[in-house]
């Protein structure tokens, strides 16, 4: 499971080193691709394969779904952890997430996510203010 929170920097060659814990997760080969709230998701291969799976059984004659299967799969690369343990973010993902030289790799269970450090910053501090209300719904939910 990915989980933590890092800062790490985004080179001039646009690649960015994975924390230790994170490569042993996510094996050789991770699929980067447009995320929700204005950040990248980056899955490892067999997590990227069942989402990819599931989009391809949603119904085309429905707008939403869709725009969320463009929005997922038309966005994504396909790319490696190189040996120093980095992945290179091209520029039509790097400028999606506005994604400047300090960025921060979360792990959200199956994926990572790679936000732009002061977007992150502000989206902590929002999700922060509402945690009250986020363990009342997972309560009614059964989750918490």
């Amino acid at each position: 499971m990915l989980i933590g929170e890092y800062l790490h920097t985004l080179d001039n060659k646009k690649r960015i080193s994975l924390p230790a814990k994170f490569r042993k997760e996510v094996g050789r080969k991770v699929v980067l691709t447009r995320g929700l709230d204005t950040c990248l998701f980056m899955f490892p291969e067999k997590a990227w394969n069942t989402i990819a799976e599931k989009l391809a059984q949603l119904p085309v004659g429905q707008a939403d779904t869709r725009g969320m299967s463009r929005f997922l799969l038309a966005g994504a690369v396909e790319t490696e952890v190189d040996s120093a343990g980095r992945i290179l973010v091209p520029d039509y993902l790097k400028d999606f997430a506005q994604l400047k030289s300090r960025v921060v790799l979360a792990g959200v269970s199956d994926r990572i996510e790679i936000w732009n450090e002061k977007t992150w910053e502000e989206y902590t501090r929002r999700i922060e203010r509402s945690a009250d209300q986020m363990a009342q719904t997972l309560g009614d939910l059964g989750i918490l």
